[in-house]
């Protein structure tokens, strides 16, 4: 039974997870070497924490609960859970290297999950010790929002690992889908097309951007298609296609789109500089 969770990676994205697993009453741990980032993320949870408390979603007392159930550390040690995430730099590497070194002072039950939106799960525990408990756990943007969390079963990964984390997420009052190892896995498979076309169609002088998101928008999707990039932070969005560019030899359709390629060279990478498709 998962107890204790530690998110590895303060960002945006990490301190959403560790959020989502102090309210569900988890001993959290947010890990990030960085301690400017950390305060960051505590000053973010507090804020979405307030948020509630406002909207009477959750008590005063809640509020304050959900806080001290997180453990902030700048230090590695600290992360000694049932569950590890990470959310770090998206390089198979740099993954790589902080599992190995969590499992120096874990369990050999502890799951490793990474929260990889594309890099393959199967590479991933092959380079680590006991990779049948090695598990994909793609959350979204923002994690105390979105329910979707894909559960990605590499080659090694067991079948009880599996269940553990689908347990996980229905208890965290997430909606998880399980899903075999692939490049993009069932999402960003998908959404690929939705990034690349829009930006295609710019690039041709069809449509603007404000005219994309607005027609997908009327369509029924929340966001369209360069607000969600700018959201999710562009290097991000860039990553993901490079790596499915790869993954599939070279495919022209999961080709990066040059518009992207020059934001991200600009250092405009949406929400979190300030400016992207947009002006924030």
């Amino acid at each position: 039974m998962i107890k204790t969770i530690a998110v590895v990676g303060a960002g945006t994205m990490g301190s959403g997870i560790a959020q989502v697993a102090a309210q569900s009453g988890h001993k959290t741990i947010l890990f990030d070497f960085n301690k400017e980032i950390l305060e960051k993320a505590a000053i973010s949870i507090k804020t979405s924490l307030q948020y509630l408390a406002d909207k009477q979603i959750i008590s005063p007392e809640q509020q304050q609960q959900i806080f001290k159930n997180i453990l902030f550390t700048s230090n590695s040690n600290d992360c000694i859970a049932d569950l590890i995430i990470e959310a770090i730099v998206e390089k198979a590497i740099a993954k790589i290297e902080l599992f190995n070194q969590l499992a120096n002072f874990n369990t050999a039950t502890t799951i490793f999950a990474t929260n990889t939106s594309s890099l393959s799960i199967t590479e991933i525990q092959a380079a680590i010790i006991h990779p049948q408990r090695v598990v994909g756990m793609h959350f979204f943007n923002p994690a105390p929002v979105m329910k979707l969390v894909e559960i990605i079963q590499g080659a090694q990964t067991d079948d009880t690992t599996v269940q553990a984390i689908y347990s996980l997420c229905k208890s965290i009052n997430k909606t998880p889908v399980i899903c075999k190892d692939a490049p993009g896995f069932i999402v960003n498979r998908i959404a690929r097309q939705y990034y690349l076309e829009a930006m295609q169609l710019v690039e041709e002088g069809i449509a603007t951007i404000e005219n994309v998101d607005a027609v997908m928008e009327a369509t029924g999707f929340k966001m369209g298609p360069f607000k969600l990039m700018d959201l999710i932070g562009l290097d991000i969005n860039l990553a993901v296609s490079k790596s499915m560019y790869d993954a599939f030899d070279h495919l022209q359709r999961f080709a990066p789109a040059a518009l992207q390629i020059d934001k991200v060279n600009k250092g405009e990478l949406g929400r979190k500089t300030g400016k992207g498709f947009y002006n924030y």
